[in-house]
Protein backbone atom coordinates (compact mmCIF):
# COMPACT_ATOMS: atom_id res chain seq x y z
CA UNK A 1 0.00 0.00 0.00
CA UNK A 2 2.65 2.17 0.53
CA UNK A 3 5.29 1.45 -2.64
CA UNK A 4 5.93 4.57 -4.53
CA UNK A 5 3.94 3.94 -7.63
CA UNK A 6 0.98 3.08 -6.10
CA UNK A 7 1.15 6.52 -4.12
CA UNK A 8 1.56 8.57 -6.97
CA UNK A 9 -1.07 6.54 -9.01
CA UNK A 10 -3.64 7.10 -6.64
CA UNK A 11 -2.55 10.91 -6.56
CA UNK A 12 -2.48 11.52 -10.55
CA UNK A 13 -6.44 9.87 -10.19
CA UNK A 14 -7.80 11.77 -7.58
CA UNK A 15 -6.47 14.45 -9.83
CA UNK A 16 -7.90 13.81 -12.75
CA UNK A 17 -10.84 12.78 -11.09
CA UNK A 18 -11.40 16.53 -10.12
CA UNK A 19 -10.33 17.90 -13.06
CA UNK A 20 -13.00 16.15 -15.42
CA UNK A 21 -15.22 18.22 -14.01
CA UNK A 22 -13.74 21.44 -13.44
CA UNK A 23 -12.56 22.52 -16.22
CA UNK A 24 -9.37 24.98 -14.99
CA UNK A 25 -9.29 26.94 -18.06
CA UNK A 26 -12.67 28.29 -17.57
CA UNK A 27 -12.55 29.25 -14.20
CA UNK A 28 -9.35 30.96 -14.89
CA UNK A 29 -11.27 33.48 -17.36
CA UNK A 30 -14.13 33.74 -14.80
CA UNK A 31 -11.91 34.92 -11.72
CA UNK A 32 -9.90 36.85 -14.58
CA UNK A 33 -13.62 38.93 -15.30
CA UNK A 34 -12.90 41.90 -13.00
CA UNK A 35 -9.69 42.54 -14.69
CA UNK A 36 -11.22 42.12 -18.51
CA UNK A 37 -13.84 44.93 -17.56
CA UNK A 38 -11.68 46.67 -16.59
CA UNK A 39 -9.40 46.80 -19.24
CA UNK A 40 -12.36 46.73 -21.64
CA UNK A 41 -13.60 49.84 -20.09
CA UNK A 42 -10.14 51.67 -20.06
CA UNK A 43 -9.33 49.92 -23.16
CA UNK A 44 -8.80 54.20 -25.26
CA UNK A 45 -6.28 55.11 -22.07
CA UNK A 46 -4.47 51.81 -22.39
CA UNK A 47 -4.06 51.89 -26.25
CA UNK A 48 -3.17 55.30 -25.77
CA UNK A 49 -0.36 55.26 -23.23
CA UNK A 50 1.00 52.50 -25.31
CA UNK A 51 0.69 54.48 -28.86
CA UNK A 52 -1.35 52.32 -30.32
CA UNK A 53 -4.91 53.30 -32.23
CA UNK A 54 -7.70 52.07 -34.12
CA UNK A 55 -6.05 52.50 -37.73
CA UNK A 56 -2.61 50.89 -35.82
CA UNK A 57 -3.56 48.43 -33.10
CA UNK A 58 -3.42 45.30 -35.16
CA UNK A 59 -0.18 45.61 -36.47
CA UNK A 60 1.44 46.88 -33.65
CA UNK A 61 -0.77 44.05 -31.25
CA UNK A 62 0.18 40.82 -33.64
CA UNK A 63 4.18 40.91 -32.46
CA UNK A 64 2.93 40.84 -28.86
CA UNK A 65 0.79 37.55 -29.21
CA UNK A 66 3.18 35.57 -31.09
CA UNK A 67 5.74 36.75 -28.80
CA UNK A 68 4.08 35.31 -25.75
CA UNK A 69 2.77 32.10 -27.57
CA UNK A 70 6.21 31.62 -28.48
CA UNK A 71 7.08 31.97 -24.82
CA UNK A 72 4.19 29.66 -23.92
CA UNK A 73 5.30 26.70 -26.28
CA UNK A 74 9.18 27.21 -24.49
CA UNK A 75 7.87 27.01 -20.88
CA UNK A 76 5.32 24.31 -21.35
CA UNK A 77 6.52 22.40 -24.21
CA UNK A 78 9.44 19.74 -23.90
CA UNK A 79 8.85 17.34 -21.48
CA UNK A 80 7.83 14.95 -23.40
CA UNK A 81 7.86 11.36 -21.04
CA UNK A 82 4.46 12.59 -19.79
CA UNK A 83 2.86 11.52 -23.12
CA UNK A 84 0.69 8.88 -23.37
CA UNK A 85 2.25 7.40 -26.33
CA UNK A 86 6.16 7.13 -27.11
CA UNK A 87 5.86 8.07 -30.39
CA UNK A 88 4.25 10.92 -30.69
CA UNK A 89 4.41 14.15 -33.31
CA UNK A 90 4.44 16.97 -30.87
CA UNK A 91 7.63 17.70 -30.66
CA UNK A 92 7.95 18.48 -34.12
CA UNK A 93 4.69 20.40 -34.31
CA UNK A 94 6.23 22.75 -30.95
CA UNK A 95 9.36 23.27 -33.56
CA UNK A 96 7.51 24.09 -36.28
CA UNK A 97 5.46 27.22 -34.01
CA UNK A 98 8.80 27.98 -32.85
CA UNK A 99 9.99 28.08 -36.33
CA UNK A 100 6.85 30.20 -37.36
CA UNK A 101 6.54 32.62 -34.44
CA UNK A 102 10.68 32.81 -34.75
CA UNK A 103 10.40 33.84 -38.36
CA UNK A 104 7.14 36.46 -37.72
CA UNK A 105 9.31 38.22 -35.12
CA UNK A 106 12.21 38.10 -36.89
CA UNK A 107 10.48 40.04 -40.07
CA UNK A 108 8.70 42.49 -37.66
CA UNK A 109 10.73 43.38 -34.89
CA UNK A 110 14.25 44.87 -35.14
CA UNK A 111 16.06 44.12 -32.08
CA UNK A 112 18.26 47.13 -32.66
CA UNK A 113 16.25 49.83 -32.10
CA UNK A 114 16.10 48.59 -28.34
CA UNK A 115 16.46 51.47 -25.69
CA UNK A 116 19.44 52.26 -23.51
CA UNK A 117 20.88 48.60 -24.21
CA UNK A 118 24.26 48.31 -25.20
CA UNK A 119 26.05 45.36 -26.89
CA UNK A 120 26.69 43.33 -24.23
CA UNK A 121 23.17 43.75 -23.04
CA UNK A 122 21.92 42.66 -26.07
CA UNK A 123 24.07 39.76 -25.86
CA UNK A 124 22.99 38.90 -22.46
CA UNK A 125 19.38 38.34 -23.78
CA UNK A 126 20.39 36.69 -26.93
CA UNK A 127 21.89 34.61 -24.45
CA UNK A 128 19.47 34.25 -22.39
CA UNK A 129 17.00 33.34 -24.95
CA UNK A 130 19.17 30.90 -26.48
CA UNK A 131 19.25 29.04 -22.60
CA UNK A 132 15.54 28.98 -22.05
CA UNK A 133 15.16 27.20 -25.43
CA UNK A 134 17.93 24.34 -24.86
CA UNK A 135 16.54 24.08 -21.64
CA UNK A 136 12.78 23.57 -22.77
CA UNK A 137 13.14 20.48 -24.23
CA UNK A 138 16.76 17.93 -22.52
CA UNK A 139 14.51 14.61 -22.42
CA UNK A 140 16.58 13.02 -25.37
CA UNK A 141 19.94 14.13 -27.07
CA UNK A 142 18.28 15.57 -30.15
CA UNK A 143 15.79 17.52 -28.39
CA UNK A 144 17.97 21.16 -27.79
CA UNK A 145 19.08 20.83 -31.29
CA UNK A 146 15.30 20.45 -32.54
CA UNK A 147 13.88 23.37 -30.75
CA UNK A 148 17.30 25.59 -31.21
CA UNK A 149 17.61 25.22 -34.56
CA UNK A 150 13.74 25.95 -35.24
CA UNK A 151 14.35 29.07 -33.87
CA UNK A 152 17.60 30.34 -34.82
CA UNK A 153 16.50 29.29 -38.67
CA UNK A 154 13.21 30.60 -38.31
CA UNK A 155 15.42 33.65 -37.20
CA UNK A 156 16.99 33.87 -40.31
CA UNK A 157 14.48 33.18 -42.92
CA UNK A 158 12.26 35.70 -41.04
CA UNK A 159 15.27 38.48 -42.18
CA UNK A 160 14.25 37.23 -45.61
CA UNK A 161 10.75 36.80 -45.94
CA UNK A 162 9.16 38.05 -42.59
CA UNK A 163 8.08 41.32 -43.54
CA UNK A 164 5.98 39.71 -46.26
CA UNK A 165 3.82 38.04 -43.94
CA UNK A 166 0.58 38.97 -43.26
CA UNK A 167 -0.86 39.99 -39.65
CA UNK A 168 -4.42 38.99 -38.91
CA UNK A 169 -4.08 35.29 -41.49
CA UNK A 170 -0.73 34.63 -40.12
CA UNK A 171 -1.18 34.70 -36.40
CA UNK A 172 -5.14 33.03 -36.84
CA UNK A 173 -3.31 30.09 -38.56
CA UNK A 174 -0.32 30.42 -35.76
CA UNK A 175 -3.02 30.14 -33.09
CA UNK A 176 -5.35 27.31 -35.00
CA UNK A 177 -1.66 25.29 -35.30
CA UNK A 178 -1.21 25.99 -31.09
CA UNK A 179 -5.14 24.74 -30.01
CA UNK A 180 -4.26 21.91 -32.70
CA UNK A 181 -1.37 20.61 -30.74
CA UNK A 182 -3.38 21.14 -27.17
CA UNK A 183 -5.80 18.78 -28.47
CA UNK A 184 -3.15 16.20 -29.72
CA UNK A 185 -2.14 15.78 -26.39
CA UNK A 186 -4.70 17.62 -23.59
CA UNK A 187 -2.80 16.27 -20.79
CA UNK A 188 0.80 17.20 -22.11
CA UNK A 189 -0.62 20.94 -21.50
CA UNK A 190 -2.78 20.57 -18.55
CA UNK A 191 -6.15 21.52 -20.72
CA UNK A 192 -7.47 17.84 -20.17
CA UNK A 193 -5.92 15.51 -17.75
CA UNK A 194 -5.85 11.59 -19.43
CA UNK A 195 -6.96 13.49 -22.72
CA UNK A 196 -10.79 13.53 -21.34
CA UNK A 197 -12.18 16.43 -22.03
CA UNK A 198 -15.69 18.21 -20.71
CA UNK A 199 -18.09 19.55 -23.29
CA UNK A 200 -17.24 22.80 -21.72
CA UNK A 201 -13.39 22.15 -23.18
CA UNK A 202 -14.75 21.16 -26.78
CA UNK A 203 -17.44 24.09 -26.49
CA UNK A 204 -14.74 26.78 -25.84
CA UNK A 205 -12.87 24.84 -28.87
CA UNK A 206 -15.34 24.85 -31.51
CA UNK A 207 -16.10 28.79 -30.79
CA UNK A 208 -12.74 29.45 -31.62
CA UNK A 209 -12.10 27.74 -34.27
CA UNK A 210 -15.53 29.62 -35.82
CA UNK A 211 -14.19 33.23 -35.10
CA UNK A 212 -10.74 32.65 -35.74
CA UNK A 213 -11.60 30.87 -39.22
CA UNK A 214 -14.26 33.42 -39.74
CA UNK A 215 -11.69 36.42 -39.47
CA UNK A 216 -9.19 34.19 -41.72
CA UNK A 217 -12.23 34.04 -44.71
CA UNK A 218 -13.28 37.26 -43.97
CA UNK A 219 -9.30 39.25 -44.35
CA UNK A 220 -9.02 37.04 -47.69
CA UNK A 221 -12.03 36.85 -49.56
CA UNK A 222 -13.34 39.49 -51.44
CA UNK A 223 -17.53 40.29 -51.87
CA UNK A 224 -19.02 39.97 -55.10
CA UNK A 225 -21.97 39.01 -54.61
CA UNK A 226 -22.17 36.26 -57.59
CA UNK A 227 -23.67 33.63 -56.19
CA UNK A 228 -27.85 33.70 -56.81
CA UNK A 229 -30.27 33.83 -54.26
CA UNK A 230 -31.73 30.38 -55.07
CA UNK A 231 -27.95 28.55 -54.82
CA UNK A 232 -26.66 30.49 -52.45
CA UNK A 233 -29.82 28.89 -49.87
CA UNK A 234 -29.00 25.76 -50.47
CA UNK A 235 -25.44 25.68 -50.13
CA UNK A 236 -25.22 27.42 -46.84
CA UNK A 237 -27.83 24.80 -45.47
CA UNK A 238 -25.82 21.98 -46.72
CA UNK A 239 -22.71 23.53 -45.34
CA UNK A 240 -24.81 24.30 -42.18
CA UNK A 241 -25.61 20.83 -41.82
CA UNK A 242 -22.07 19.95 -42.27
CA UNK A 243 -20.87 21.74 -39.47
CA UNK A 244 -23.65 20.99 -37.07
CA UNK A 245 -22.60 17.42 -37.80
CA UNK A 246 -18.85 17.09 -37.70
CA UNK A 247 -18.91 19.44 -34.87
CA UNK A 248 -21.35 16.72 -33.11
CA UNK A 249 -18.82 14.01 -33.85
CA UNK A 250 -15.90 16.23 -32.58
CA UNK A 251 -17.56 16.45 -29.17
CA UNK A 252 -18.10 12.95 -29.26
CA UNK A 253 -14.77 12.00 -30.46
CA UNK A 254 -12.32 14.60 -29.13
CA UNK A 255 -10.32 13.40 -32.40
CA UNK A 256 -8.27 15.81 -34.51
CA UNK A 257 -9.00 14.68 -38.00
CA UNK A 258 -12.92 15.56 -37.21
CA UNK A 259 -11.19 19.13 -35.59
CA UNK A 260 -9.86 20.15 -38.97
CA UNK A 261 -13.17 18.64 -40.88
CA UNK A 262 -14.77 21.41 -38.89
CA UNK A 263 -12.52 23.93 -39.64
CA UNK A 264 -12.71 22.99 -43.28
CA UNK A 265 -16.46 23.23 -43.23
CA UNK A 266 -16.45 26.23 -41.45
CA UNK A 267 -14.37 27.73 -44.03
CA UNK A 268 -16.44 26.91 -47.12
CA UNK A 269 -19.74 28.16 -44.92
CA UNK A 270 -18.21 31.63 -44.77
CA UNK A 271 -16.60 31.82 -48.23
CA UNK A 272 -20.20 31.08 -49.49
CA UNK A 273 -21.43 33.68 -47.70
CA UNK A 274 -18.59 36.56 -48.03
CA UNK A 275 -18.98 35.68 -51.93
CA UNK A 276 -23.06 36.28 -51.75
CA UNK A 277 -22.29 39.48 -49.90
CA UNK A 278 -22.24 43.01 -51.99
CA UNK A 279 -19.30 44.47 -49.65
CA UNK A 280 -17.83 44.01 -46.16
CA UNK A 281 -16.73 46.37 -43.83
CA UNK A 282 -12.88 46.48 -42.86
CA UNK A 283 -13.50 46.77 -39.33
CA UNK A 284 -15.93 43.24 -38.90
CA UNK A 285 -12.18 41.18 -39.90
CA UNK A 286 -10.98 43.34 -37.19
CA UNK A 287 -13.32 42.24 -34.77
CA UNK A 288 -13.46 38.74 -35.68
CA UNK A 289 -10.01 38.77 -35.35
CA UNK A 290 -10.56 40.46 -31.48
CA UNK A 291 -12.65 37.24 -30.35
CA UNK A 292 -10.34 34.89 -31.87
CA UNK A 293 -7.62 35.96 -30.09
CA UNK A 294 -9.61 36.53 -26.80
CA UNK A 295 -10.66 33.47 -26.66
CA UNK A 296 -7.26 31.88 -27.84
CA UNK A 297 -6.27 33.47 -24.33
CA UNK A 298 -9.05 31.80 -22.23
CA UNK A 299 -8.11 28.30 -24.29
CA UNK A 300 -4.60 28.59 -23.02
CA UNK A 301 -4.81 30.25 -19.89
CA UNK A 302 -3.02 33.49 -21.23
CA UNK A 303 -4.64 36.74 -19.80
CA UNK A 304 -2.87 38.95 -21.40
CA UNK A 305 -3.33 37.53 -24.68
CA UNK A 306 -7.14 37.96 -23.60
CA UNK A 307 -6.06 41.75 -22.62
CA UNK A 308 -5.13 42.34 -26.36
CA UNK A 309 -8.06 40.89 -27.82
CA UNK A 310 -10.13 43.14 -25.61
CA UNK A 311 -7.83 46.06 -26.72
CA UNK A 312 -8.68 45.02 -30.54
CA UNK A 313 -12.34 45.07 -29.97
CA UNK A 314 -13.93 48.53 -31.28
CA UNK A 315 -16.79 49.20 -28.90
CA UNK A 316 -18.20 51.46 -31.84
CA UNK A 317 -18.70 48.85 -34.16
CA UNK A 318 -20.21 46.23 -31.38
CA UNK A 319 -23.96 46.72 -32.87
CA UNK A 320 -23.11 46.53 -36.62
CA UNK A 321 -20.93 43.42 -35.76
CA UNK A 322 -23.50 41.27 -34.52
CA UNK A 323 -25.90 41.75 -37.58
CA UNK A 324 -22.89 41.25 -40.00
CA UNK A 325 -22.30 37.94 -38.40
CA UNK A 326 -25.30 36.68 -38.12
CA UNK A 327 -25.25 37.21 -42.19
CA UNK A 328 -22.08 35.43 -42.16
CA UNK A 329 -24.00 32.00 -40.43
Amino acid sequence: MLDDVVIVQSAISAFNNAALWAPAFLWWAVLALPLFAVIYLCADSISGCVGWNRQNIVEKSVPWIVGLLVFWVVLLGGNYSVLRDGVTVLPFVNATILFLGSAFLSGKVRFGVLPHIGLIGKIAIVLFVLVMVVLSDVHIWWGPLLQLGAIVIGWLIGRLVGARLGNVSFVCILMIMAVSAVLMQPEFFRFGQLGNLTVIHLFAVLVFAMFCVAALVVTNVRAKHKIKSTVYVKLKWLLRTFVVLTGAFFILTEALPVFFAVLGFLCLLFIVSVKHLRSVSPAFGRQLFALGVFLFGVIMVMPAVCAVGILIWDKCYALDFWRDFKALL
